[in-house]
């Protein structure tokens, strides 16, 4: 047995705006959350790990200029959105799961760091 309930108009039209900007804010808020991934540094450890690939073929990347990259006291980060674009252009044979994996874990990562500052 199906139930009919009847609203006045301008509740309906009330209720049905408040739907909508609900649903403004969860897909701003994921696409926030995206942007804020793709500009992740990661280091060289993470992108041969879940990559996988050597260390010398990032380092043959750097040297021919193939990959942007900043040093921070000898240590190489990348930009996740780099990565991505590599990928994209094939210059890295590797699977859209392995970049899941290095974002995914990457986030985990850093929810842990921030885990243990809070606790200190």
């Amino acid at each position: 047995m199906m139930e009919v309930i009847t609203i006045e108009t301008q509740a309906y039209k009330d209720l049905m705006a408040k739907i909508n900007a609900i649903a403004k804010f969860v897909i701003a808020s994921q696409t926030k959350e995206t942007e804020e991934t793709n500009d992740s540094w990661i280091d060289s450890y993470e992108v041969c790990t879940f990559l996988k690939i050597s260390s010398r073929t990032l380092q043959r990347l750097r040297a021919a200029r193939q990959i942007n990259y900043s040093q921070i006291r000898g240590k190489n980060f990348y930009k996740i959105s780099e990565i991505q674009r590599l990928l994209n252009e094939h210059v890295i044979r590797s699977s859209d799961n392995c970049l899941q994996d290095l974002v995914k874990n990457h986030k985990l990562y850093v929810e842990q760091r921030r885990d243990i500052k809070k606790n200190k």
